[in-house]
C-alpha cells in the first residue's frame, strides 16, 4: 500500500507541473511550434541508455551513480539509465520528453538544457553540503533515472506561472485565473508534503527546481511570448 501511495503522490506532482507547464505556454497554441530541440536530444540520449541497457549487460556498472564505484562520469551518464523497470522506464522517459518540450518552448533550448543539468547536478551537491549520501541522499534516481532531473525542471515551469500569474494580479493587466495560481503553488507545497510524509525525493528536488527557476524568471528572457486569448488577438 505504501508503494502505491508513493507512485500515486509522485504521478500527481508530474500531472500538476504538466497542467502548469500547459498553462505557461498556451494550450492552444502548441500546433505549429518549433521542434524544441533540448526535448529531442535529451530523449534522445534516455532512448540511447535504454538501447545499450538491451544490448551490453555490463551498462549500468559502468555508467550508474553507485558512490561504491568511482568515475566522475557517472553523475552525467546515470541519468540517462533506467532501472525502474519497463513501466518506469517508460514513464521517466515520456514525462522528460513532455516536460522537455514545454520548457524548450518557454526557456529557449539552451537555458532548457541549463536547467536539466542543474537538475542534475544539485541533489549530489546539496548532499555533499549536508553530510547526507547513500540511503539519506535527497536524489530520487537511486543511482540511475533521469526523473530527479525532469521533475526539477518542471517545477521552474511552475515557478514561472507563479510569477507570472502574481504579476499580473498586481498589475490588473489581466485577472489571473485561480486554476493556474493553484497549479503553480501546488507544485512546492506537494513536494514538501511528499518528502515530510514519504521522504519521496522526487518532492524535495521539486522544491529545488521552483526556487532555481523564481530565480532565473527575472534574469533570463522566456523564448515563449504570453499567450493571448482569441479576442485578445483578434483586437
Amino acid at each position: 500500500m505504501d508503494a502505491l501511495v508513493f507512485n500515486v503522490t509522485t504521478a500527481a506532482l508530474m500531472v500538476l507541473m504538466f497542467k502548469g507547464g500547459l498553462a505557461l505556454v498556451g494550450e492552444g497554441t502548441l500546433r505549429g511550434r518549433r521542434i524544441p530541440w533540448a526535448a529531442v536530444t535529451l530523449t534522445g540520449l534516455a532512448l540511447t541508455g535504454v538501447a545499450l541497457q538491451l544490448c551490453w549487460s555490463g551498462v549500468m556498472d559502468m555508467f550508474d551513480a553507485d558512490p561504491a564505484r568511482s568515475g566522475w562520469w557517472r553523475v552525467l551518464t546515470s541519468v540517462f539509465m533506467q532501472n525502474g523497470g519497463l513501466f518506469g522506464g517508460a514513464w521517466n522517459i515520456a514525462t522528460l520528453a513532455a516536460v522537455a518540450a514545454l520548457a524548450d518552448w518557454f526557456w529557449g533550448t539552451g537555458l532548457t538544457l541549463g536547467l536539466f543539468l542543474a537538475g542534475v547536478l544539485l541533489p549530489e551537491h546539496i548532499d555533499a553540503l549536508f553530510g547526507a549520501g547513500g540511503h539519506h541522499s535527497t536524489d530520487p534516481r537511486n543511482f540511475a533515472g533521469s526523473s530527479g532531473a525532469t521533475y526539477f525542471l518542471g517545477a521552474t515551469l511552475a515557478a514561472a506561472l507563479l510569477l507570472r500569474a502574481v504579476h499580473e494580479l498586481r498589475t490588473g493587466q489581466e485577472t489571473a485565473q485561480g486554476k493556474q495560481l493553484l497549479l503553480a503553488a501546488g507544485v512546492p507545497v506537494l513536494g514538501l508534503a511528499m518528502w515530510f510524509a514519504q521522504s519521496n525525493g522526487h518532492g524535495l528536488v521539486s522544491v529545488y527546481g521552483f526556487l532555481l527557476g523564481a530565480l532565473v524568471v527575472p534574469l533570463a528572457r522566456p523564448a515563449a511570448p504570453r499567450h493571448r486569448s482569441d479576442s485578445q488577438v483578434q483586437a
